[in-house]
């Protein structure tokens, strides 16, 4: 018997439809400002209805403030970041899944508690350690007396090597972003529901455990791998926080970096609201098309996994 109930379906179409409106909403005013000039966006009430100024809009957006260059800027820090954490995730939990050694669960849960860590808790060492990553080095071999015979070894100046920095670089913004306590708490759920006589078939059949890896569990994790793909590549596209603090040269300023420059970079002067609203539309192009191709594969891998 099928229960009728008119009054709760209304309600509920009206709940998704106030959602959908308050989501649009900002979406379908920033493309109209796109299409209008200054002036008329400036108005009060500003038009509603599309201008004919979207092309010129977006061609002054492209030439303003380099924004071709913060685009590929952005594309390789989340496909790097993307790539990373998959493959750091993906092995962590093979390890902690497969493998018996002392402290595993110990190892688990240090990984899975920084989950409750907010980036702002540990932007600050993690900008000491980026910023110097081999200054312990030099402090080793000051205090072993390894520095003198170590350069007349090698010729290296072991100073401009305690010197390196990852500031203002693709390493620099990808690296302390690859770990992935999520990731690797839903591979690992993931592994535990694989039988365990498909390990004992490899292990007869004489595979070793990174082709068990490679010929077994990879292609069971695509869904999840592509779901974990949508999510990880529209968090590394739109981090503001550690790029905005570990790059300083124009070049290496990604899109949403550059968006906010943009808006500040004349406080005394009204903002080209125009173009501005047209780097945004640019700027949120590839994230949504990433959204629009995966999305099947997307939702499978959050209601079901390929067994």
């Amino acid at each position: 018997m099928i229960e009728r109930t008119p009054k709760l379906d209304l309600f509920c179409h009206l709940l998704l439809i106030a959602g959908v409106v308050a989501v649009c909403l900002p979406l379908y005013y920033a493309l109209i400002a796109a299409t209008h000039t200054l002036p008329d966006v400036l108005q009060v009430p500003m038009p509603l209805t599309p201008g004919n100024e979207l092309l010129a809009n977006l061609e002054t957006a492209m030439a303003r403030g380099d924004l071709g260059r913060q685009l590929l800027n952005s594309l390789i820090v989340s496909v790097g970041v993307t790539v990373g954490k998959i493959s750091v995730s993906i092995l962590s939990a093979f390890a902690i899944t497969y493998f018996r050694f002392p402290f595993r669960m110990t190892a688990f849960w240090l990984i899975f508690a920084t989950l409750m860590l907010p980036i702002e808790v540990r932007i600050v060492p993690t900008y000491a350690v980026a910023a110097h990553p081999l200054q312990g080095l030099g402090w080793l071999l000051d205090e072993t007396g390894l520095r003198g015979p170590l350069e007349s070894l090698t010729g290296w100046n072991i100073e401009a090597v305690v010197k390196w920095s990852l500031l203002d670089s693709y390493a620099g913004l990808i690296l302390p972003l690859m770990a992935s306590a999520t990731a690797t708490f839903l591979f690992r759920q993931l592994f535990l529901t694989i039988p365990e006589e498909l390990l004992e078939a490899a292990k007869i059949d004489g595979a070793s455990p990174m082709r068990f890896l490679i010929d077994v569990l990879w292609p069971m994790s695509r869904t999840n791998v592509v779901a974990l793909t949508v999510i990880l590549f529209v968090f590394g596209w739109n981090q503001y926080l550690w790029p905005l603090l570990i790059t300083t040269e124009a070049s290496m300023t990604t899109a949403v970096i550059g968006l906010s420059k943009q808006i500040s970079a004349a406080p005394e002067a009204v903002p080209k609201w125009n173009t501005l609203m047209a780097s945004a539309l640019v700027i949120t192009l590839p994230p949504v098309m990433v959204v629009i191709v995966l999305q099947r594969w997307f939702v499978k891998g959050l209601v079901d996994s390929e067994k």
